[in-house]
């Protein structure tokens, strides 16, 4: 039978046309083998990335990326945006950085409703038109309460609602200028320590590799293992975490310049539903339930709450977001010897 190594594989789906049994299915972002496969080995060739082999066989690996060294000054786990500035700034202090992404894409799947705010962002990068969907100066707030339903707006301040996968990449981009090595399809799967003391980290993608680090920087998010590893508890209770889901519609007509809020705890129960414009007869159009509190998965929720607004039950959904946000106070420690952990504020 063919085995997959999914550290590996690309899920470019070139594999499933010449099964000739069609034992072969890209499931999004799996590649599942059933157990109908014949062992002809056909597909094996057509593996661009070498992720395939019989049974019992040796893949043929292929260089996944540049060679990485055996030493940094800093390594940063996690590409996103609060990795990919402290592997910039810390690359424009004279360190040598090596910036780890364990997906193939920067900023894919994206896992926010794209919203910041101005003033949060400048410090960091300068507003550029090619990652900005829209550009924000309102605010409209609903309250529903049993018959009640009040509704306030707001009006100044800036913020913008961001194209995600390529604010992400941008952010990697200025990451390498200024000198960072960045290594996509390569995870950390450990740390190294000596007496207590994060000395390194252990990765996946290029073969399994020790490197060393004067500091790691944990920068993996919500699902991070870094802070664990570091003997950092980042637990989250289910009060502070909040199950998410959102669709980016399409064909719907809404002020562009105003982003939306729904408050109520039979629409999102501990949570809100937000309508945020991306331009063109677009919005990113979801919820947040509170994990505790809630009666059913978000996605439920949030197909509820479209279907009663028919100014958006109109519209068609292109992309589907999902993701869990933390909603409690930052740890008590985020730095141990030899790691520290960063993040990015929630958007709005």
């Amino acid at each position: 039978m063919v085995i997959v190594d999914r550290q590996r594989c690309g899920y470019c789906g070139g594999c499933v046309s010449l099964c000739p049994v069609g034992a072969i299915e890209l499931a999004e972002t799996r590649l599942v083998i059933d157990r109908t496969c014949i062992d002809c080995g056909l597909c094996l060739g057509a593996c661009p990335v070498g992720a395939l082999s019989l049974e019992g066989q040796e893949a043929k690996r292929g260089r996944q990326g540049l060679d990485l060294q055996r030493r940094y000054d800093v390594v940063v786990v996690g590409a996103g945006p609060a990795g990919s500035t402290a592997a910039r700034r810390a690359a424009e202090l004279g360190l040598s950085v090596l910036l780890l992404e364990k997906r193939q894409e920067i900023g894919s799947p994206v896992r926010c409703a794209e919203g910041v705010g101005h003033e949060l962002l400048i410090p960091f990068i300068e507003p550029d038109e090619h990652w900005i969907s829209a550009t924000v100066d309102k605010a409209q707030f609903t309250t529903m309460a049993g018959d009640k339903t009040e509704t306030r707006r707001a009006e100044g301040g800036k913020g913008y609602v961001l194209e995600r996968r390529v604010f992400d990449r941008v952010l990697a981009e200025k990451a390498v200028e200024a000198g960072a090595q960045l290594a996509v399809k390569t995870a950390a799967r450990g740390l190294l320590t000596e007496n207590g003391v994060v000395r390194g980290v252990i990765v996946e993608g290029q073969g399994n590799m020790e490197i060393e680090a004067a500091v790691v920087i944990g920068a993996d998010g919500v699902e991070s293992r870094v802070g664990p590893w570091a003997g950092l508890d980042t637990t989250l209770p289910q009060k502070d975490a909040m199950a998410c889901a959102q669709f980016l519609l399409a064909g719907i007509d809404m002020d562009p310049t105003c982003c939306v809020y729904y408050i109520s705890q039979e629409l999102a129960p501990g949570g809100y539903a937000w309508v945020f414009p991306k331009g063109e007869g677009k919005a990113n159009v979801g919820l947040g339930v509170q994990a505790d509190m809630a009666a059913r998965p978000a996605l439920d929720y949030l197909v509820r709450f479209i279907e009663g607004q028919p100014h958006l039950a109109q519209g068609s959904p292109v992309t589907l977001v999902v993701g869990g946000v933390p909603v409690a106070l930052p740890p008590e420690r985020l730095v141990t010897d030899g790691c520290l952990l960063v993040a990015t504020p929630p958007a709005r």
